[in-house]
């Protein structure tokens, strides 16, 4: 097992009727800014419930951040903080605005150009507070110190980290999930298996409890990821959903182990360029990268064969071979397409894809800085 320091210090709320502890959640003397998508909570009731837990609170709003959060759209909440001196920042909504509000908490305070952090790198020295009511189980993003923000002018989509962005609390009531589009479902039950096999799928370190843990994210998602799109879908079938997105990135599974994102590189790129959802994108690429990669991630290729799986363990290659299928056979089974064709795109993708990672300088990706850009272009046209 490698070296590692771990602390998850986001206080976690799981469970119904646990949005009335916003109340309590937020200092009172806090000026709060809630922030959210598109408006869909104002039509299944989560609204509502926020506006009642902080009814004693002195609290505004702010509306419209997309899926993939823009910084041009971020800013304009950053201005709005500037102007009436929000101090809290409330994140009601999936990992979308969550990532926008770490943003908009960092820019904020950030002298300078606030793009810097994102293109530059530039430290970030403090923050506003966040909390979140999530919305929607898919990135992690409500207990991690992470960020993906999107610039729609000149097709980058880039990350951030650091702890002051890392949510104060988060509530996760498993019955927001209710309401949800099968679109949304489908995201966030792949979201979160790809997040778990990017810190899984690599080559072995004798890390046993992070390989027992990621193992049981992945077979809790493929037994019960199917059964969130009935319209009765049990109250159980979301809670172990939405507690293993959680748990895909919030830091455990990852500590001590070597990590790939490879397929999160590749796919934020295909986001930037084409719009697609960033889940589509995972879809599309993790049975191409598994692929592409299988003899260097062969020792754990195995190991998910067999104790994910289950499968016939006496031909090595074969096992390997339907361990890609039944990965890519699972995508579907969450009503996700897995082929660039799905979305009318064709091998033209690579050449701009890959021109996009050499501009970012990802031009060695993987656990073993392996993916090379000719790689990247070999993987995105078996992704047609």
């Amino acid at each position: 097992m490698l070296n590692f320091s771990f602390v998850n210090p986001t206080h976690i709320h799981f469970g119904e009727q646990q949005i009335s502890t916003l109340a309590v959640n937020i200092p009172l003397d806090a000026k709060v800014l809630v922030v959210y998508g598109g408006g869909s909570i104002k039509s299944n009731g989560i609204y509502e419930q926020v506006a009642s837990a902080l009814e004693k609170h002195v609290w505004g709003e702010f509306a419209g951040v997309e899926p993939n959060p823009s910084y041009q759209t971020c800013m304009k909440a950053v201005e709005l903080v500037k102007a009436h001196n929000y101090d809290f920042i409330l994140a009601v909504g999936g990992g979308s605005v969550i990532d926008g509000c770490k943003f908009i908490a960092a820019a904020a305070c950030f002298e300078g150009e606030p793009w810097e952090i994102l293109s530059k790198g530039a430290p970030v020295e403090s923050a506003l507070p966040i909390g979140v009511v999530l919305t929607l189980p898919a990135t992690g993003s409500e207990s991690n110190s992470f960020s993906v923000v999107s610039n729609l002018q000149s097709n980058d989509k880039l990350p951030f980290a650091t702890p002051l962005v890392q949510p104060k609390f988060a509530i996760l009531d498993p019955n927001v999930m209710t309401t949800l589009p099968t679109r949304q479902l489908a995201n966030g039950v792949v979201d979160a298996f790809v997040h778990t096999m990017e810190q899984y799928l690599t080559y072995p370190v004798d890390a046993k409890v992070q390989d027992r843990f990621a193992e049981g994210l992945l077979m809790t998602l493929m037994e019960e990821g199917p059964k969130v799109f009935a319209k009765d879908a049990p109250y159980a079938v979301k809670a172990n959903i939405m507690w293993s997105a959680t748990m895909a990135l919030n830091g455990l599974i990852g500590a001590g182990v070597p990590q790939d994102w490879s397929t999160h590189m590749i796919g934020h790129e295909l986001t930037a360029v084409y719009g697609l959802d960033h889940a589509q994108t995972l879809a599309i690429v993790l049975p191409r990268m598994m692929m592409e990669q299988k003899e260097a991630k062969r020792e754990k290729l195995l190991q998910y064969a067999q104790r994910v799986l289950n499968l016939d363990m006496s031909d090595e290659d074969a096992a390997i071979k339907q361990a890609i299928e039944k990965t890519e056979a699972f995508f579907h089974s969450v009503q996700m397409p897995t082929r660039l064709r799905d979305y009318g795109l064709g091998e033209e993708v690579a050449d701009k894809i890959v021109a996009q990672l050499e501009r970012h300088g990802m031009v060695a990706l993987g656990e073993h800085q392996a993916v090379t850009l000719e790689k990247s272009r070999s993987i995105l046209l078996q992704c047609v």
